[in-house]
């Protein structure tokens, strides 16, 4: 743009003609001012993405302030429809449980399901439960377990608080939403945005397609890495879940019935 463009105007970043002023701000010449002090502003400002960005940067603000002082704490990401009379229920609240007894904060999304039962059983063991929940056309309340509790409007700023906050993930069985955690830890990672930590998938029987598809195609295609199948550990036993987090455990080991998903026998 040439910089002698007669009324070239400049607002932080952004360099503006008077052409496209008309075009996109109508009246060019009311100031900044003029409209702030405007007596009866439209209320339509309120759906504005400025405005949301505002939203958002309360939302982190707001999430940070909760949570700086959790100390050490892991991430448990489950289904929320998994029914109280499910065993991987009784599982979530078992691994929860011991997590707490090992020292750490749990931290969920807050919600119901296998969330639930691991924020019960952090409590249950005498820690902090974390509960970050989201809003939801279908409502999604905090489930009555969670301790410190923080809502969100946006699934992002969410997800910072799960990452950021936590020492390692335990990832039981759920569906797209556990999924997309999963995948976007994985990636974190992989491209060395977060130092490496266990990421523990709970559920043989549950992963272990998913493992062998991302092995039969994505590493065989050449878009996955065969070392990035390292990342993730797999087990059945809660016990060895929490040790892995415990003792940050070197990716690749097997023992005591924990595999890392590379070295997983063939079936």
């Amino acid at each position: 743009m040439d910089e002698m463009t007669p009324g070239l105007r400049r607002s932080g970043r952004i360099v503006v003609t008077p052409k496209a002023a008309q075009m996109i701000e109508g009246d060019a010449t009311r100031t900044e001012d003029e409209k702030f002090l405007e007596a009866r502003p439209s209320a339509d400002f309120l759906q504005t993405d400025p405005w949301r960005a505002l939203r958002i940067l309360g939302e982190f603000v707001e999430g940070f302030d909760a949570m700086a002082k959790v100390g050490r704490a892991v991430t448990v990401f489950g289904s929320a429809r998994t029914k109280r009379d499910d065993p991987v229920y009784e599982l979530a609240r078992g691994i929860g449980y011991r997590l707490a007894k090992a020292g750490y904060a749990v931290i969920t999304g807050g919600g119901p399901g296998a969330m639930e039962a691991a924020n019960r059983g952090c409590r249950e063991g005498g820690g902090l439960s974390v509960g970050c929940n989201i809003e939801l056309p279908h409502e999604q309340g905090l489930n009555s377990y969670v301790d410190l509790g923080v809502e969100f409007r946006y699934f992002f700023a969410r997800k910072v608080m799960f990452v950021k906050y936590a020492d390692g993930f335990v990832i039981l069985p759920g569906g797209f939403g556990t999924m997309d955690e999963l995948f976007e830890a994985l990636t974190l990672i992989q491209t060395g945005k977060v130092r490496h930590f266990p990421v523990v998938l709970v559920g043989r029987a549950y992963w272990s397609g998913l493992l062998d598809w991302i092995r039969d195609t994505l590493v065989a295609k050449g878009a996955v890495d065969a070392k990035d199948m390292d990342l993730l550990l797999l087990t059945d036993d809660p016990d060895e879940a929490v040790a892995l987090i415990q003792t940050h455990s070197v990716i690749g080991s097997s023992k005591d019935g924990v595999t890392s998903v590379r070295g997983a026998p063939e079936t």
